[in-house]
């Protein structure tokens, strides 16, 4: 990262606290990213994610108090220049269509490598879209 440039801002919203730790850790070996929030759940993933105005979303589908298809709108239409990647456990099908049709920037199984989650985030960062 050269020394003028910005941190990605992330915030993780995802209701496995050891996968926000896995997460967090894979990011910030990257000089690039800043991990700016945690949230256990939708209804405290929007509210941080609307105090944090962060860049890229990492945001669980399936968590209480409120699943990430209910999040995906209320996080776009509080924090409006926020990106959101889905990273779920559900395979890619009417569940990603429905999360892009939501507004998702794009969808990630847990699955993933972390250097594909490294790289989706820095995409979805400068370009607003990691889909091809």
């Amino acid at each position: 990262m050269s020394p003028d440039a910005r941190k990605i801002r992330i915030f993780l919203v995802d209701d496995m606290t050891e996968l926000r730790l896995l997460v967090r850790i894979a990011l910030e070996e990257d000089a690039d990213f800043e991990v700016v929030g945690e949230a256990a759940n939708g209804r405290d993933g929007v509210e941080g994610v609307a105090e944090a105005q962060p860049d890229v979303v990492l945001l669980d589908l399936s968590m209480p108090d409120m699943d990430g298809l209910g999040a995906i709108p209320l996080m776009r239409e509080r924090a409006p220049n926020a990106r959101i990647v889905v990273l779920s456990g559900h395979e890619a099908g009417r569940v990603s269509r429905a999360a892009l049709d939501q507004g998702a920037a794009d969808y990630l199984n847990k699955a993933s490598d972390f250097n594909v989650i490294r790289a989706t985030v820095r995409e979805v960062a400068r370009t607003g879209t990691a889909l091809q």
